[in-house]
């Protein structure tokens, strides 16, 4: 393996205390999950502030282990662009690697049964680009690893073409692309997720 990769891998694995070891190079701003992150998150967060602009969007999942068994106690971190495609910042967080982040983002803690939802809106596509509408999510396992896994996608979104679908879904923790359903105002989507899977290095996991 080339020096500079191993470099990376011996920065990553090297944690501050009391924060868990990121996995799944490369990982860029991946230490931004830990910035600003509850001490006890709940089940159903939301993304950003209340009264944000936009459709009313609500993301719902289950994260299960390799054998399907519902985990309770995983910490799904999500972030995402406004309604203009835009990362809104804060003065707050300049200088932190969540300020590339932006201000809609939050952090859901799975429960008993393993699931988490997250109210937020839905995101818009980078302006003056062909990228579609996505919400980027990481996953905790308390204790043990921090890792990104493929982005919630909207199959109803006109720029998620069958080309932009093989360029983005790759299967980290199981497939994010979904079709959203609108009822009584507020859109809904799943991302259920799969711990490890289709993460490289997730071996290296602290038992």
């Amino acid at each position: 393996m080339p020096a500079f990769g191993l470099l990376l891998i011996a920065l990553a694995l090297a944690a501050p205390a009391g924060r868990e070891p990121i996995v799944g190079l490369p990982c860029e701003n991946c230490e931004a999950v830990f910035e600003g992150m509850p001490a006890e998150p709940p089940s159903r967060a939301r993304i950003g502030a209340a009264g944000e602009p936009g459709q009313a969007l609500l993301v719902t999942g289950r994260v299960r282990n390799a054998t399907g068994k519902p985990v309770p106690g995983i910490i799904v971190y999500a972030y995402q662009t406004n309604a203009r495609g835009i990362y809104p910042t804060s003065d707050r967080s300049r200088g932190l690697a969540s300020h590339r982040h932006g201000k809609l983002r939050g952090w859901a803690r799975t429960d008993a049964e393993g699931r988490y939802a997250f109210d937020t809106i839905r995101p818009a596509g980078y302006p003056d680009t062909d990228l579609p509408q996505h919400v980027h999510m990481h996953v905790i396992e308390p204790g043990r690893c921090t890792y990104y896994i493929d982005d919630v996608l909207f199959l109803d979104d006109p720029r998620l073409t069958p080309a932009q679908v093989r360029r983005f879904d790759f299967q980290r923790g199981g497939s994010g692309v979904g079709r959203p359903t609108l009822r009584q105002g507020v859109w809904t989507i799943g991302r259920d997720i799969t711990l490890g899977k289709n993460i490289a290095g997730y071996d290296k996991c602290k038992e």
